[in-house]
């Protein structure tokens, strides 16, 4: 197997080499220990807004003794302002800016659980970094589940139109695409937050099994 200098193992996937892709869906199996080789590593959350990447990421975390940073936290303290007044003192594209070389700063570290804003990984710099740094992991949540979610907060500067729900269903369109270049994807499905964390680890030990077995 050819050697990238990436600390994951990889397999040949077409024409680009990326750690094995794992999909897990509604149920999950009792996570294994294969899923502790992860614990020295950068596990970087995306997905849309109110997929869980903070609540589910502090967590996710806690169990592999991990420290958990949010993006969009960090961007604010950067910025001593938060993200709402960014857009609307600045626009969108500033905000992009800042959120690029923020998280390429974040991805200088390793022993973390990284939360990223909905938009970050849409950026195709931010998403090589992703790619050469860390492991990607996609939390993939339907239409229903993250409008009622979203629907608690009026924090969120894309939404605040007259047709909030219309807004997440064309991000939706715009953004699983990308987002399903992700290395690993798990269902965001309306349970306890400790669910999620159960199978994201059984899809990180999953993703080591099988990487083991290509390097047999």
């Amino acid at each position: 197997m050819q050697s990238t200098g990436s600390p994951y193992p990889i397999q040949r996937i077409g024409a680009q080499d990326r750690p094995t892709k794992v999909v897990v869906s509604a149920g999950f199996p009792i996570m294994n220990d294969a899923a502790s080789r992860f614990a020295d590593k950068t596990l970087v959350l995306v997905g849309l807004m109110g997929a869980g990447k903070t609540s589910v990421g502090r967590r996710l975390a806690d169990r592999l003794n991990l420290k958990f940073v949010d993006a969009d936290a960090e961007i604010e303290a950067a910025a001593g302002m938060t993200i709402a007044d960014i857009f609307a003192a600045h626009g969108e594209a500033h905000f992009r800016d800042g959120e690029r070389r923020v998280i390429a700063r974040l991805l200088e570290n390793q022993g973390q659980v990284l939360a990223t804003g909905g938009g970050a990984y849409m950026d195709p710099l931010t998403r090589r970094h992703i790619s050469e740094k860390a492991i990607s992991i996609w939390l993939k949540a339907d239409l229903d589940v993250l409008f009622k979610r979203v629907s608690r907060r009026k924090t969120r500067p894309l939404l605040n139109n007259e047709d909030p729900k219309a807004v997440l269903e064309k991000l939706i369109e715009d953004r699983y695409p990308v987002y399903a270049e992700a290395d690993i994807v798990v269902e965001s499905i309306d349970a306890p937050h400790e669910v999620m964390v159960e199978k994201i680890l059984t899809a990180l030990a999953d993703c080591s099994e099988s990487a083991n077995q290509q390097n047999q």
